[in-house]
């Protein structure tokens, strides 16, 4: 694809990296086939081929308007389309080089404007969520059914086991996972801990930066990152052998830190590093020997591999492995590779759309009648149970029942 970038990028850094990955761009269309959104709407301006030619366009100092906006926030991000994509292409991070722009040049008017605020100052503060969850637990009884099937109950705290092997491992602490679903890490040091490791939490972190990140406020999303970094690096120079996920889209963004933070020169090195030993923790537990967590069992489940995990990190079927070799029957998920519509805040964001990718997912999650519904990211648990009666849980959870 030939690009002439306007003045205003030409030469930066971010202009730089959209030239090389709009070059790479043959116009093939393999991405449509798999575009959750091109197939709900036929359009091409719906599909990564046509939202790269109107990301290309604005490079190139052309009109932006709001069906730009409208079109590149339509996009769940999923990144089905990179690994369907033959050119190797980087849609993901010339999306997020593209809303960057948008959000500067088509200002966000009324309903719309607060909405987003209101998610970035208060979604990645787990101090803000605590009372919100806390009220709605309270009306709970009164919600529409759709949307009380997907509050949790009354969080406990979860058992955490004392740091007392030698071989330590780190956890991102201070996510809003940890408020609507603290059992999922504390299931995780349980594990770890059988296994000989210690799972430790490091104060002082924050949010991953996603939610920042991808609703186009690059420099919110690298403050973050910065603040885990200072909290995480004190335990890395001790020893700390990995910073392990159990969220994969907080995983996916971790993984590229040292990718966004590169031209930070007081933050690159340290970036790349905790990159570099960032693992989902199906990556941790396909190398150890499960034998000591005396699992034996034959319920049939149903597993959606979320965006995050199997387009953004490129694990393919590791969940699926170990709860198989544990003695659990999976089903077959038809489609297994379109998104179930949550997409961090898309949900709210786009609320029809995500319905209609909700309704999709969770008829092929239920055609082979399993017992219940497992998943690997919370954003993905809360949306899939407010569309199903069936009981949906983190995979980690079968694991400690």
């Amino acid at each position: 694809m030939q690009t002439n970038l306007a003045e205003f990028i030409r030469g930066t850094a971010a202009g730089r990296e959209a030239e090389q990955i709009l070059r790479k761009c043959v116009h093939c269309g393999f991405c449509n086939a798999t575009c959750p959104t091109y197939q709900i709407l036929g359009d091409e301006l719906d599909g990564p081929r046509g939202r790269i030619y109107l990301i290309k366009q604005l490079l190139e100092g052309q009109c932006v308007s709001n069906k730009t906006q409208t079109h590149l926030d339509r996009c769940l991000t999923c990144r089905a389309c990179e690994t369907t994509c033959p050119s190797g292409v980087s849609y993901g991070r010339l999306l997020d080089i593209g809303r960057e722009i948008v959000e500067q040049k088509v200002p966000r008017r009324g309903l719309d404007r607060v909405l987003r605020f209101l998610l970035r100052v208060i979604l990645p503060y787990p101090s803000r969520v605590r009372p919100l969850l806390k009220l709605t637990l309270g009306l709970r009884p009164v919600l529409p059914a759709s949307i009380r099937r997907s509050v949790p109950t009354a969080p406990g705290p979860g058992t955490w086991p004392a740091g007392k092997h030698t071989r330590q491992m780190l956890a991102l602490d201070a996510c809003v996972q940890n408020v609507v679903a603290p059992q999922i890490d504390s299931t995780a040091a349980y594990i770890l801990d059988k296994l000989g490791v210690s799972l430790i939490r490091a104060s002082g972190g924050g949010c991953c930066g996603a939610l920042s990140h991808h609703m186009g406020d690059h420099s919110d999303a690298l403050n973050f990152m910065r603040r885990n970094i200072d909290a995480w690096w004190p335990h890395i120079v001790a020893g700390a052998e990995a910073l392990v996920m159990t969220a994969s889209g907080c995983g996916v963004v971790v993984k590229e830190y040292g990718e966004l933070l590169k031209d930070d020169p007081a933050y690159a090195g340290k970036a790349a590093r905790i990159s570099s030993m960032t693992k989902d923790m199906a990556e941790v537990l396909a190398v150890e020997d499960l034998s000591a967590l005396n699992i034996a069992r034959s319920e049939i489940i149903a597993f959606q591999a979320p965006c995050t995990l199997q387009h953004g990190q490129r694990i393919h079927g590791v969940v699926e492995g170990i709860l198989q070799c544990l003695g659990f029957k999976l089903t077959t998920v038809p489609d297994n590779h379109l998104c179930c519509g949550s997409a961090g805040t898309y949900s709210i964001l786009q609320q029809e759309l995500s319905q209609t990718l909700l309704y999709h997912k969770v008829r092929a999650l239920e055609s082979g009648q399993p017992s219940l519904i497992v998943t690997a990211n919370i954003g993905c648990l809360l949306h899939l149970q407010s569309g199903t009666d069936l009981p949906v849980k983190h995979w980690l959870e079968l694991l400690a029942d």
